[in-house]
Order: structure tokens, then C-alpha cells, then sequence
């Protein structure tokens, strides 16, 4: 294989503002919303100090599993002008192959504006721009044949079709998919990705996320907010549904995973020291897809994507502070 893992999504260069202007606020009666963060209408918020970054969830997929050591490529789509430039630029800096960027030079690269408070929590205000031009032929599953694994993050433009693209070399003899969906995939319901869940090796997302899925299945009628916050109701519902694996991040309280056989339950490794959160989902999920491939353990690849966040978190922007660790060389 040319490739260990070609991952699949956006990419972005990002702005992150600090400040301590935020009032967190408790919203549990909305079980999709249950935290807020919130600031003064009409109000003028000082910001404590700017920093600019790449991110997106291909390109920091990439990077992580570059680090460790893993032959790996990007695919996504960048605009014209200075900004595809340097994305491209950074994927090359570290090591990645760009052969399958594709630069559409009439759109701008995609960018995301990230508050982060001092507890290191962010909520990220995302402009798709030039990742909505991404789209995959029938012709792409020749570069897709190429690599051993793919990691898919969230996709926009057409993306059922895009779907089917990369599915298509599923299966046996093919590619492993890991799969970290983003929010249209999401909101479009289990109904709409069960056929590719079914092809899925791994299938990662958060809780809030989680949560969102179920209820968009036909199995939520009924179902209460209590039922809905254990996990393990959550897992055995999107288990049910055809991924190999399933893992659920818990955000401070951890991680839970479910392979069909066994319920595995991590807590954090907690660290004073949180600086930013960005990037911290694609950093532990790309992780863990990286433990599996080397190590053949879920239970070590689970704790290497918490060390790998755990280090993340240190520091600012997605794409720094990570391990780097030759796993083939283990």
C-alpha cells in the first residue's frame, strides 16, 4: 500500500480569541443544548489575546497520524490565493502528502473563528467555504485503493454522494474507515448514513452528537432525557446500526466504547494546565484510529488517544503539542 491512512474532510486556517467575558449557562432541559455560553447583548467583549492557526478535521487528523510515524495523505479542497497556499504549505511541513488537494482558485479556503474561555472550552463559528467544493468520483476509489485505512471527517456539498464514492472500495480486501461525521451527516439522521454505518470499522462522535443521532431514529419515540444520557443506551442504539466499533467522548468526564462484546469506560488524564480544547475530537479520534491499526488493541488505543489529548490541550491551536511517536518502529 502506498498510504497508511488517507484522511477525507476540511481544512481550514483559523483565528482563536481568548476571553473571560463568557457566562456559562446551564440549559438542561434542551438535551441537545445542555450548556450555553453566553455574553452581553449589544455589549463590546474585551479579548484578551488572538492566535492563528491551521485546523480542519482532515487536515488535523493528518497531522496526528503523521506524527506517529504513519505514511499518510489529505484529501480535501482549498481556495486560491494565500490561504490554500499556506494550508497546503503546513500539510507539507508536516510530512503529509498533498498530491490530493484540490485547489478550486474561484472560492476561499475554509476558515473558523474559535472563542475559547479560560478553562480552555471553545465554541468554533465555521465558514465551509472551498470544503464544499470537495466531491469524489468513481475515479477517486484508485487513490482510495492506495491506502490501508481512511479517516473521514465531516463533509459538506454533496455529500451522500461523496459517501457512496468512498464506500465503494469498503469492504473486504479494502480500505479500514474510520468515521468522525460532521454535523449535516448528522442532522441528516440514522436512516440517511445507516447503509455506510454498516461498512464503518470505527465510528466516533461525541455525546451531544450521539444524543442528536438517536433521536433522529426511529427507535426515539418515547425516549426520555434520562434514557438519553447513558451512554450505554446510546451506544447499543448506534452499535445496532452496523459500525464495528463505537466511541462516544464524554468531553470531561471521558470516553466510552462499545465493540458489541465489551462496554469500555475511560476517564480523562487530567492535567492543571488547559490551555484550548480546539481540535481536541480530531486529535483523540485520529489517535485511537492510529492505536488500532499498530497496536490491534482497543484498550491501548483508547488510552493513547487520551495521552494524545491530554498533551493536546497544553496547547494552543489543533495542531500542536501532539505526541510524536514512531508506532511502526513500537
Amino acid at each position: 500500500m502506498k498510504y497508511d491512512f488517507i484522511t477525507i474532510g476540511g481544512a481550514t486556517r483559523d483565528i482563536s480569541f481568548f476571553t473571560n467575558q463568557g457566562v456559562l449557562v446551564d440549559n438542561k432541559k434542551d438535551v441537545l443544548r445542555q450548556k450555553l455560553l453566553g455574553f452581553e447583548y449589544g455589549a463590546k467583549i474585551k479579548v484578551d489575546k488572538f492566535y492563528y492557526s491551521y485546523g480542519g478535521g482532515a487536515a488535523n487528523a493528518a497531522v496526528c497520524l503523521a506524527n506517529f510515524g504513519l505514511r499518510t495523505a489529505c484529501l480535501t479542497s482549498v481556495g486560491g490565493g494565500d490561504s490554500g497556499r499556506a494550508i497546503i504549505n503546513n500539510l507539507r511541513a508536516h510530512k503529509i502528502d498533498s498530491r490530493l488537494v484540490r485547489v478550486n482558485k474561484n472560492n476561499e479556503s475554509g476558515s473558523s473563528f474559535i472563542v475559547v474561555s479560560p478553562g480552555g472550552e471553545r465554541i468554533i463559528f465555521g465558514a465551509r467555504a472551498a470544503n464544499r467544493e470537495l466531491e469524489l468520483s468513481t475515479r477517486d476509489a484508485r487513490d482510495l485503493k492506495q491506502s490501508a485505512n481512511i479517516y473521514l471527517a465531516s463533509l459538506s456539498g454533496n455529500w451522500p454522494q461523496t459517501l457512496k464514492n468512498i464506500y465503494s472500495v469498503a469492504g473486504e480486501g479494502g480500505p479500514k474507515i474510520f468515521w468522525n461525521p460532521g454535523g449535516q451527516q448528522l442532522r441528516a439522521g440514522l436512516k440517511k448514513i445507516a447503509p455506510f454505518l454498516k461498512k464503518t470499522n470505527v465510528f466516533s462522535l461525541n455525546k451531544d452528537e450521539a444524543i442528536e443521532l438517536v433521536l433522529s431514529s426511529g427507535k426515539a419515540k418515547g425516549l426520555t432525557n434520562a434514557y438519553l444520557n447513558k451512554e450505554e443506551n446510546l451506544l447499543s442504539i448506534i452499535k445496532g446500526y452496523g459500525p464495528e466499533i463505537v466511541v462516544i467522548t464524554l468531553g470531561g468526564d471521558g470516553v466510552v466504547a462499545y465493540d458489541g462484546k465489551k462496554i469500555y469506560r475511560y476517564k480523562i488524564i487530567k492535567d492543571k494546565k488547559r490551555v484550548d480544547t480546539t481540535g481536541i475530537g480530531d486529535v483523540f479520534n485520529s489517535s485511537v484510529a492510529a492505536g488500532l491499526v499498530c497496536y490491534g488493541n482497543l484498550d491501548k488505543a483508547l488510552v493513547l488517544g487520551l495521552n494524545n489529548a491530554a498533551a493536546k490541550i497544553k496547547h494552543l491551536g489543533a495542531q500542536t503539542g501532539l505526541i510524536k511517536k514512531n508506532l511502526l518502529r513500537r
